[in-house]
């Protein structure tokens, strides 16, 4: 008896704001002396630093239109709205995180009702929400099995204050590759943001 060949395989993929070129450079540069006294911390480069709104993990290839239609549908909603980066921090907190992040500063809300506004336009495609609070930021590494990542409030120092504004202009779908030498990301549709008023 043949076996029936499987479908195309689900794509990892998330939906993210991306940063200006200028502002990954200053992160990437800041964190140079995190990076440097913590080796049990897998840092993501320069390239891969972005805002995450929502994680999708695998999505079945024909679930990519109707996402991506979902977006559209809101990104044509809402007006284009700034954020500022600055702070450093981790999770679960700031004394051996498993996750450390650069925080935002101002712009904070419009994140958090935008990712509200993408949660339930996924939610009309059969995606289930994540249940658990939004909390905006740039992932700047993450511990490695068996590690805890570094005691920032030791290590963090100044030069964190203001890391630089970002315009979110767009919303992105993103799909993520792991490999050897860790996640590339690629674009897979842009979102642009054209509505009359902010998230809210």
């Amino acid at each position: 008896m043949q076996r029936e060949a499987a479908g195309p395989a689900p794509v990892r993929s998330f939906v993210a704001v991306l940063l200006p070129d200028a502002v990954r450079e200053r992160i990437h540069a800041t964190a140079s002396s995190l990076r440097g006294r913590a080796p049990g911390v897998a840092w993501v480069r320069a390239d891969n630093l972005h805002l995450t709104l929502r994680f999708l993990g695998g999505v079945e290839p024909a679930l990519l239109a109707p996402v991506g239609a979902a977006i559209e549908r809101i990104a044509g909603e809402i007006a284009p709205f700034p954020v500022t980066l600055g702070g450093v921090g981790g999770f679960p907190g700031p004394g051996a995180p498993r996750v450390v992040w650069v925080g935002v500063t101002e712009g904070a809300a419009d994140l958090v009702a935008l990712h509200a506004r993408v949660e339930a336009a996924l939610a009309l495609v059969g995606i289930a929400p994540e249940g658990r609070a939004f909390h905006p930021h740039v992932t700047l590494g993450r511990a490695r099995q068996g590690r805890s990542g570094p005691d920032l409030s030791v290590l963090a120092g100044p030069g964190w204050g203001s890391l630089g504004g970002v315009p979110v202009e767009a919303v992105h779908l993103m799909r993520s590759e792991l490999g050897p030498q860790g996640a590339r990301y690629d674009v897979l549709a842009v979102y642009p943001l054209r509505g009359p008023v902010g998230p809210r």
